[in-house]
């Protein structure tokens, strides 16, 4: 039976913009025009006024006055989306991108390594906090369609499992416009036939849907209605990476600092290695500066690795490649390319390396944090308040 997690995240811009303005948290907020255009995102305090994207700023505003208004940032929302979607690739190769802040996951083969679906789903909403500081909710389920609707059960900022067994119970109380695909048209024509729940649907005859509806959107709505739902998740085309990064509070010229930051995003990047089971070659740092001007250099070693030391030290090394001389520093990111599949790669140990080290602690603390979250064990120089 398919494991299928629906990830979306909640408010996706405005979280995003409250990381920069957390002094907002609480307060109606929207990402859009203040007095013209339209709203992206509504903070739910906003919602609770009755404000929603896609509606203008002039509505908006009436609706809830007090409310603050925020400008898009564009390059934030790629930035920390692709933050997310680097986690998503680190549990399962199999993610199917449906816009920057929502995804579904095949999680069916992934219980030997990491645990319980629901363990799965935990450890998604911790990494994506812990890293990206935006929340998102999950939910899992054998098929795409009540994954999606468990994802919505589950916000905000929560978690829904409905088991094989659960599905009709799960679904037939619900209103018919919560399926995938039902929009006001089609919920228009099911309320003239008195179908106002999709258990109400689904005790419809299917020949009666059909005539209402069309043979396919009629037929297909009836299967829907009983939880039969055959689509799978296909992997987005992606590139073959893996890469983290860490916007800093404030932008810094502490070389000491930097290279911490440095440290905490290599070990994220080699985590997700090592939980993907493939191991890389070419490292990249990038920086990004306080004027925004973005520039990165890498560096191909001698053998592939999943090691947090041996991306750390590449990093920092292409970090005294760049001959900066008090930079201003807002952002930093790793990468790591060339990617094997980790059980394939070839592998000479050094004659004087013991039987246990580095590899075996890494792998002993990934578990951990599998089971237990991100802040379960940590570098000590990483503890420090950032």
């Amino acid at each position: 039976m398919p494991v299928i997690a629906h990830v979306d995240m909640d408010a996706f811009y405005v979280e995003v913009a409250l990381r920069e303005r957390p002094e907002l948290r609480g307060r109606p907020v929207w990402v859009g025009g203040a007095t013209r255009g339209v709203v992206l995102s509504a903070s739910y305090e906003a919602r609770a006024y009755g404000v929603e994207g896609g509606m203008s700023s002039t509505r908006a505003r009436r609706l809830c006055p007090d409310a603050v208004a925020i400008r898009p940032d564009y390059d934030a929302y790629e930035a920390v989306s692709e933050g997310v979607f680097a986690i998503f690739s680190s549990i399962t190769p199999t993610v199917e991108k449906v816009s920057l802040d929502e995804a579904f996951l095949d999680l069916t083969g992934t219980r030997r390594l990491l645990g319980e679906p629901a363990e799965v789903g935990e450890l998604i909403r911790a990494l994506v906090a812990d890293e990206q500081h935006v929340p998102c909710s999950v939910g899992i389920a054998p098929t795409k369609l009540i994954a999606k609707m468990a994802s919505n059960a589950a916000k905000p900022n929560g978690l829904v499992q409905v088991h094989p067994g659960e599905v009709v119970a799960f679904l037939h109380p619900q209103a018919v416009e919560k399926i995938w695909g039902v929009g006001p048209a089609t919920a228009g024509a099911l309320h003239k036939l008195g179908l106002h729940t999709i258990g109400a649907v689904a005790h419809t005859p299917k020949s009666t849907l059909q005539r209402a509806l069309g043979a396919r959107a009629g037929g297909e709505l009836w299967e829907l209605a009983w939880g039969i739902d055959g689509r799978r998740v296909t992997a987005t085309a992606g590139e073959r990476s893996v890469g983290n990064q860490e916007t800093f509070d404030r932008d810094t010229d502490d070389l000491d600092h930097i290279a911490t930051e440095i440290l905490r995003v290599s070990a994220r990047v080699a985590s997700r290695m090592r939980r993907a089971r493939v191991v890389g070659r070419t490292v990249t740092l990038t920086l990004r500066f306080a004027d925004f001007r973005t520039t990165q250099k890498s560096l191909t070693l001698r053998a592939p690795t999943d090691g947090t030391a041996a991306i750390h030290a590449a990093a920092l090394q292409l970090l005294t490649a760049f001959r900066l001389e008090r930079p201003r520093i807002r952002r930093v990111g790793v990468r790591v390319e060339g990617l094997l599949d980790a059980d394939l790669a070839p592998r000479q140990p050094a004659l004087d390396e013991p039987e246990h080290g580095w590899p075996d602690a890494e792998r002993a603390a990934d578990a951990v944090i599998a089971r237990f979250g991100p802040h379960a064990v940590s570098r000590a120089t990483l503890t420090r308040q950032r």
